[in-house]
């Protein structure tokens, strides 16, 4: 004991600081690293996360004649009262109510909307002592297999937290509003109604996505939901802050296949700019009441303008960066050989 005293002496007198040691409390020493990790995800990030109420009223002309609540989570962006959610848990509503962790309400206005990436920012008056925003990761480092965790306001249950992981990545799936949503993560982690437009955290508290379309049914959680990546997102809400809504050119390539050598072509957009460009999808073969892909006769993509490419958000985030009309080169692999084929974007439809 007197050679620790001695050794502390040493230090203060050498003007060193020495920490004082924290010992756990007994809760913490019963808890084990996946506890831990649950706890600190939950307590760094639920004050990031608001409940969006809306109200959608009819009328006609003899007067309202319907009316409907709905509700769905957001995210706090910014401290200036920037809130991010899903296109779809605001879409037609008349009136917005975000509510903050402390239960303080807030009439909502809408800054800008995404359809195409069912995205939507709001903003509040709120103090900026009262706002927390989210911290953001990185969507492109993402790995099937990681541990993730989603936190919303399922059934207006407040800042509930799932846990799950990355099921699949690279999905294309329709929003429930109808619209096409490219490079999404898959998740196992229970989402249900009111979860939409809340984060997907990692295990370090950083958003790598917001939660989307449900694909059940019913409605309820079925062990598949959908998250639109944390990239896509940093994307466009830039553009929806400046302006309002996003212009983007589009390839017009609805899903591809990560094979060793690149990007397998799956379906093409009928119409779409990759096909007028004359980029080629799987054959499909009739025979008798059966159909059969032939996948060795759609292209592999290599690189966009040069740049190799090995993920499908690498390749629609090159040409998202795009102004439509502009001209991008796909290097392809095409019966054994690589050839380069410009293609001249389209316009991506709202």
């Amino acid at each position: 004991m007197a050679s620790v005293l001695v050794q502390v002496m040493c230090l203060l007198f050498a003007g060193q600081v020495v920490p004082t040691p924290i010992a756990p409390t007994p809760i913490d020493q019963d808890l084990s690293e996946s506890e831990r990790t649950n706890i600190f995800v939950y307590e760094s990030c639920n004050r990031s996360v608001v409940n969006v109420t809306t109200r959608v009223v009819t009328r006609g002309i003899f007067g309202v004649y319907g009316e409907a609540e709905g509700m769905g989570s957001g995210i706090v962006w910014d401290k200036k009262g920037h809130i991010l959610t899903n296109f779809h848990v605001i879409a037609d509503a008349t009136d917005i109510i975000v509510t903050l962790y402390d239960g303080s309400n807030y009439e909502a206005d809408v800054v800008g909307v995404d359809p195409n990436s069912d995205t939507a920012v709001l903003r509040i008056l709120a103090p900026p002592e009262k706002l927390f925003p989210i911290r953001l990761g990185d969507s492109s480092r993402l790995r099937v297999g990681l541990e993730v965790f989603a936190i919303g306001n399922p059934f207006g249950l407040d800042r509930t937290m799932t846990k799950g992981i990355i099921s699949s990545l690279n999905r294309t799936v329709r929003s429930p509003n109808d619209r096409l949503i490219k490079g999404v993560i898959q998740t196992d982690a229970a989402v249900n109604p009111g979860n939409s437009g809340g984060p997907l955290l990692d295990r370090h508290g950083r958003m790598i996505g917001m939660t989307t379309a449900i694909k059940a049914r019913v409605g309820q959680s079925s062990g598949i939901a959908f998250a639109i990546p944390v990239n896509t997102i940093k994307r466009v809400v830039p553009q929806l802050l400046r302006f309002g809504r996003v212009v983007r050119g589009d390839l017009g390539i609805l899903a591809v296949y990560e094979v060793p050598e690149g990007l397998l072509v799956w379906q093409l957009e009928p119409g779409g700019a990759a096909e007028r460009a004359g980029i080629r999808g799987p054959t499909v073969i009739r025979r008798g009441p059966y159909l059969y892909i032939d996948r060795s006769t759609a292209d592999i993509i290599v690189a966009i303008d040069g740049m190799p490419v090995k993920t499908f958000e690498e390749l629609i985030s090159h040409a998202e960066s795009k102004r439509p009309g502009e001209v991008v080169v796909l290097t392809v692999v095409r019966n054994g050989q690589r050839i380069n084929v410009p293609v001249t974007l389209h316009e991506a439809r709202q």
